[in-house]
């Protein structure tokens, strides 16, 4: 007997008949079905910090680069838009307009690199004066200034659409982040990494007038803090310290000789010498305005002085950016010049002295 044909179990896509063509329904996810590892977004990243080195160490294990004068930043490009935070967490995505636009160009990934934003002069070295001109930390009012040409030089890439990259050693981070940045022309710029070595890198950068150098273990996760895996080697060394107080004079611009100043030692503050070079006479003029107007000034000094030069001891929240040659053996500023203020909502730079 002969077996009628077989009906087939699928039927056709597209049918005669008149009947609407739905889709199947989509099913609700099994729980016991692994999900996509997806990482969430971190809201902020406390930031990798280098440790000051005298000079290069030895090794293979480490990438070169220019250390670049400016503000450390992080951009966060999330789907609710972009954020632009100080090294502090305080959001200036309004005072980096550039960099921000920037952002929005580099397409609909979410990632946060990690960054320095500058301002470049014609040589194309960071101008640290010119960034605080532009954001207003030179003593006028900051709070509607942007610093419109500043460029953001990229140097790590800690996550990248859904994926924490943390964890992953520097050398992958920093090949995601040249990929990422790959062709890209706009405000965001790529830190180049320089093959050389790196004693002949620091000479050539200081003969150029650079900051100095910033060497990273490529085989290193990114850890918050000051842990070894980044150091910096400083053509002169320049730090940030709070002004706690001036000598005046009645001869000097701005009537005061020099400013005192103070860094943390843990949670204390505490007094490590003073700064009377450096100062420009519109800047000195500005600065004592600044420091007049202060909230309080008192006899007390907001440290421990034991100097018997007469002082007048201010609010201790200017923060000054201080050349320095050397440390005294008591950890006193020694042959130092005054540079610049810094921004007063950001003191997360203010120079930390070590506990031992």
């Amino acid at each position: 007997m002969t077996k009628p044909p077989r009906i087939p179990r699928s039927r056709p896509l597209l049918r005669d008949d008149s009947e609407p063509i739905q889709s199947k329904p989509i099913r609700k996810r099994d729980k016991a079905q692994p999900a996509l590892p997806l990482d969430l977004m971190p809201r902020r990243v406390e930031p990798a910090l280098a440790v000051l080195k005298q000079k290069p160490p030895s090794g293979d294990h480490w990438s070169w680069e220019i250390k670049w004068d400016g503000y450390r930043l992080a951009i966060h490009a999330e789907p609710a838009g972009i954020r632009i935070l100080t090294r502090g967490g305080y959001d200036w995505t309004n005072r980096f307009p550039g960099v921000e636009e920037a952002a929005r160009a580099l397409g609909p990934a979410s990632m946060i690199i990690d960054g320095e934003g500058v301002v470049l002069d014609e040589q194309g070295r960071s101008n640290f004066n010119a960034l605080q001109k532009a954001l207003g930390a030179d003593g006028r009012r900051s709070g509607n200034l942007t610093a419109a040409n500043a460029i953001f030089m990229a140097f790590d890439l800690l996550y990248l659409d859904g994926h924490d990259l943390r964890e992953e050693p520097y050398g992958t981070r920093r090949h995601l982040l040249e990929e990422t940045l790959r062709d890209f022309e706009g405000a965001i710029r790529l830190s180049q990494e320089i093959d050389a070595d790196p004693a002949v890198l620091l000479d050539h950068a200081c003969k150029l007038g650079l900051e100095g150098i910033v060497g990273k273990n490529r085989y290193s996760r990114y850890r918050s803090g000051k842990t070894g895996d980044w150091i910096k080697i400083k053509c002169v060394q320049s730090e940030s310290f709070l002004i706690v107080g001036y000598e005046p004079s009645s001869e000097a611009w701005g009537g005061f000789r020099a400013l005192l100043l103070g860094a943390y030692k843990g949670r204390d503050l505490v007094y490590v010498g003073s700064v009377g070079t450096g100062f420009k006479e519109r800047e000195a003029i500005r600065l004592r305005a600044m420091m007049d107007k202060l909230p309080w000034r008192r006899k007390a000094p907001p440290v421990v002085y034991e100097g018997t030069r007469r002082a007048t001891w201010v609010q201790p929240t200017l923060i000054a950016e201080i050349d320095l040659r050397q440390w005294t053996p008591d950890m006193k500023l020694r042959h130092a010049s005054y540079k610049g203020l810094r921004e007063r909502q950001d003191n997360g730079d203010v120079y930390r002295l070590s506990d031992e």
